[in-house]
């Protein structure tokens, strides 16, 4: 640049060449001057306003305030020159600030670079955009970045600056980017050949996923996917491989990616995760002599370690952490030592066995004495974690004694964590009093407000505690100094407990007030004010000091501070009552105890570390684990009790014969009612971030006929087919579902992904992953494993996204009900007659009248009905009814958890009236019902104008 431009070569050398700053402002102001009369004149080139501007551009990087050279700088962008536009463009991210008016002439201009053919020029706009990142550029442009980042035609160097202009946007204005509806396509870039794109989007990802997860949940089998690929199966360019090890920056972010949602219950991406944690952790069994290597597939290992944790601190996974973690502490490099203590913490924190952390107890509490500082502040971390009732006075003692040498930057979190240890763990009440009150000593001013009072709070209501602290902390404040919070709970404790002691030799009344008066000269007001209260207790139980307590309230009743002062002449009007007087024994009454209240310790050591912008799932929303306190001052457990109501069921039977009556004709015609289990649960999806589900003019005829048949197609358009297979034996089955790409160009970003919402009842998972691309004109098979544990209504939804020119997402329910694990049981007359009667009526009976349609000879397809009755499972029982037009059959239906569900079918179709009565009785209700509305769906005929007679 300098080269081309000689006036600005020879301006760079003067300013060089001067060698005092008058000199050099002198040349710099000859120079603006010369600047702002060729802008007024006008008339300039396009070389001749680059030159200018970038002589502007110097002068502004060398600390002048410019004023000139905006304007130019916005027509510069217009250029179709590259050199011309690079120097407008850098003008403007450095001239202008978000809010400067010249940036509303530059967006159309911008959005004109992004629109551009030219990648350079797309480069330089997001350059822009990311550097400047006004409110009313992100608002205008977001939706081009975004373009820009999902287009086919974009070259890969440019969707990375895309995604990371987005990740600017969304950091400084979060309600800009439509990260909802956003969310699928992004996500489909993570299956990006080119691990450069992969990892700026996961980067974006990581942003957006923290405050949208539900949106962004289906990036969670992607990162598996991905991590699965590059660590297990190694597939990645060798341009990528950073010291023999694969992308580490992108395996990093891809593991805390996974850290933000909760463990997967997919056996399927449980299995390829472990594979690929155990890999990460048996790579680094070997250390290597190379730095940069071992730097590398350390961060990868941390975090492979935190996500071991985050998924199960049991596993065997986190035994072999622990025992890595323990050689990582006692590591010679300093930034490995704090790495291994963090995450060492970030386990002791999560784990209830503390066992293979306490090993190296004795590593952990000499990294307290460490030369840096911020691992002697990881120890502390580790320290707080790893304390429980077993080596509470160990870890406390030891730090009590680092307290005294420890870092002032330190020590206010160290006071606060010694405080909130000692009540939590301690054993016996006199451990208690005795390090709160060596805390207290020892501290100083690093003691906040919180831990005295608490302190206060506990002694207060803790009577076997009373006398033993009002002994301990006289002797305290027997020694020549006393920091002033001890003052403040010794003033408090004899105040209210001095009168415990004070028959015992060297308690005495007098002496407990000259030991406490001493020390009033050096204390602040508040203090004072307290000993003053502290003393008209004492005028109420040792009348035998009260002149020397007179004569104090007489001596403050003329001190300049207000409170000390209306302090001293009430308690002074007081105290010159008589002995007897009730009003002075009411006012000085013991303090009564103090409600049962959460500590604020913890709530104070929370502020002090702030909100993290990190957003990981934790199970208790905190990541702390809460261990078994000591029984010694365990708070009261609020117990919330909540009334249950009676369950009745009547025994409600009805007379066999008249059961199987004929079907009464006199009743209303009634029309179907579509069944709930089936109906349309689009809005409850897309609130869970599931797409709509697909609509056709067949997808719901394909859908009913697979809920009887066992094969054939689920859905099917220009471009793809979906077919399944299924076959089911007692609570477990599968279904296999053929997905074909009917096109002549590969479907890319293909993903498959299964949704159960009722999961406690239904689990529902594939056996393994899609491939993520799916080559012209072929099909792939996907196994879903299926156990049915209780009885469910909705059956799973199954999405297929993927990139053909724009994303796509097809949402279809699978096939699977409550009836596909129904089997079929044969039964005599007698057995089932007995059974039905057995069961009863409503309301384990379910029955409805719907209208159907009779074949084209006008008679009643019963061939038809025999098909759908014995396709639901039901075993078809000939010779039970002597009316050979009615269907009855019997069956079980199979669950993991309820064990079997006996199921009893009664169809009585009428000819003449084109009706037909469905009864099923079953020992659940909700079989019986569920039942009834899968049988009856494909035998209805379609009609809306009759009600429906219902007696369940």
């Amino acid at each position: 640049m300098a080269t081309s431009m000689r006036g600005l070569t020879q301006f760079i050398a003067d300013i060089r060449g001067a060698r005092v700053r008058e000199l050099e402002e002198k040349r710099i102001n000859k120079e603006m001057a010369n600047i702002r009369k060729r802008f007024k004149d006008g008339n300039l080139d396009g070389y001749q306003k680059k030159k200018y501007v970038a002589k502007v551009i110097f002068t502004y990087i060398l600390g002048y305030k410019v004023d000139v050279g905006h304007m130019e700088a916005v027509n510069l962008i217009s250029s179709s020159k590259y050199s011309e536009k690079q120097i407008g463009y850098l003008a403007v991210t450095l001239l202008m600030h978000e809010n400067s008016d010249f940036l509303r002439l530059v967006v159309n201009s911008i959005r004109k670079d992004l629109n551009d053919n030219n990648e350079i020029h797309n480069c330089l706009a997001l350059h822009a955009i990311a550097n400047v990142g006004s409110q009313e550029m992100a608002e205008a442009l977001a939706e081009d970045v975004h373009r820009l980042l999902i287009s086919p035609t974009s070259e890969n160097f440019v969707r990375k600056k895309a995604a990371l202009t987005l990740l600017r946007l969304y950091r400084k204005h979060p309600d800009v980017i439509l990260a909802q509806e956003w969310a699928l396509r992004i996500v489909s870039i993570m299956d990006d050949p080119d691990l450069g794109v992969v990892l700026c989007v996961t980067s974006l990802i990581l942003a957006l996923a923290q405050d949208h997860p539900d949106a962004f949940a289906i990036c969670y089998q992607k990162a598996v996917d991905r991590l699965n690929r590059l660590v297990v199966e190694h597939e990645y360019a060798a341009t990528y491989s950073y010291y023999k090890v694969p992308i580490p920056w992108l395996q990093v972010k891809l593991l805390r990616l996974l850290q933000y949602y909760p463990p997967s219950d997919d056996p399927t991406l449980q299995v390829m995760l472990q594979e690929v944690l155990q890999t990460v952790m048996n790579n680094c069994n070997e250390p290597s002599r190379n730095v940069q290597h071992n730097n590398a597939q350390h961060a990868v290992l941390f975090e492979a370690i935190n996500l071991a944790i985050h998924i199960d601190t049991n596993s065997p996974l986190v035994n072999t952490a622990a025992v890595l973690l323990a050689r990582f502490i006692s590591s010679k490099e300093t930034n490995v030592r704090y790495l291994g203590l963090d995450t060492m913490a970030h386990l002791a924190a999560r784990t209830d066995n503390l066992e293979a952390i306490k090993k190296h107890q004795g590593t952990i509490i000499l990294s307290l004495r460490d030369k840096d500082i911020s691992v002697r502040r990881r120890a502390l971390d580790l320290l707080y974690s790893m304390c429980d009732l077993d080596n509470s006075e160990l870890i406390v003692g030891e730090l009590l004694r680092y307290l005294k040498v420890a870092d002032y930057g330190l020590r206010e979190e160290m006071v606060l964590k010694i405080a909130i240890l000692t009540e939590k763990y301690a054993s016996t009440y006199k451990w208690y009093v005795d390090t709160i009150l060596e805390l207290l000593s020892a501290a100083g001013d690093h003691v906040g407000e919180e831990v005295w009072y608490r302190v206060v709070q506990i002694v207060t209501n803790t009577e076997d505690l009373q006398a033993y602290a009002a002994k301990v902390v006289f002797e305290y404040l027997k020694s020549p100094s006393s920091h002033e919070s001890l003052v403040k709970v010794g003033g408090y404790i004899l105040g209210e407990y001095g009168h415990l002691i004070a028959n015992e030799p060297g308690y005495s009344p007098i002496e407990q007030f000259q030991v406490l008066h001493s020390k009033s000269q050096f204390c602040m007001a508040p203090t004072r004010a307290l000993l003053l209260s502290t003393y008209i207790k004492w005028v109420n139980v040792f009348p035998e000091i009260k002149p020397q307590l007179v004569n104090v309230f007489e001596r403050y009743r003329h001190v300049l501070d207000v409170d000390l002062q209306q302090r001293a002449c009430e308690f002074f009007a007081l105290a010159q009552r008589p002995e007897e007087d009730e009003l002075l024994q009411n006012v000085c009454e013991e303090i009564p105890p103090f409600p049962p209240r959460e500590s604020a310790l913890l709530n104070r050591l929370n502020k002090k570390h702030g909100d993290s912008e990190d957003k990981r799932w934790t199970p208790s929303g905190n990541g702390a684990l809460e261990r078994q306190p000591s029984k010694m001052l365990r708070k009261p457990t609020l117990v919330d009790t909540n009334g249950t109501g009676s369950n009745s069921n009547g025994d409600i039977s009805q007379d066999t014969a008249s059961s199987l009556a004929g079907l009464d004709l006199t009743s209303s015609p009634v029309a179907t009612q579509s069944p709930s289990s089936l109906s349309d649960p689009s809005a409850t999806l897309v609130a869970k971030g599931i797409p709509r589900l697909t609509a056709g003019p067949n997808v719901d005829r394909w859908f009913d006929k697979l809920l009887y048949t066992a094969e054939g197609v689920l859905y099917e358009d220009v471009q793809i087919q979906i077919g399944v297979k299924s076959r089911y034996q007692g609570p477990v089955g599968q279904v296999a579902v053929y997905i074909g790409n009917k096109m002549s160009a590969p479907l890319t970003s293909f993903t498959t992904a299964l949704h159960t919402e009722e999961g406690e009842a239904l689990s529902a998972s594939f056996v393994k992953i899609a491939p993520n691309s799916l080559a012209p004109r072929t099909q792939i098979q996907q196994i879903v494993a299926v156990e049915c544990k209780k009885v469910f209504r909705k059956p799973p939804i199954l999405v297929v996204s993927f990139l053909a020119g724009a994303h796509q997402a097809i949402a279809v329910r699978l096939p699977i009900v409550i009836t596909k694990f129904l089997e079929g049981v044969k039964l005599g007359g007698p057995d089932f007659f007995e059974r039905w009667k057995l069961i009863g009526g409503p309301p384990r009976e379910a029955q409805s009248i719907f209208p159907i349609t009779l074949d084209a000879t006008g008679h009643i397809d019963l061939a038809k009905q025999r098909q759908v009755v014995s396709g639901h499972g039901f075993q078809i029982l000939e010779g039970i009814d002597p009316n050979t037009s009615n269907i009855v059959g019997a069956g079980i239906v199979h669950t993991a958890v309820d064990g079997k569900v006996g199921c009893l079918l009664r169809l009585e179709p009428n000819r003449e009236a084109k009706l037909s009565r469905i009864t099923i009785r079953s020992t659940s209700e909700d079989v019986a019902s569920e039942a009834q509305k899968l049988v009856q769906k494909p035998l209805a005929a379609d009609s809306s104008g009759p009600t429906e007679k219902r007696t369940s």
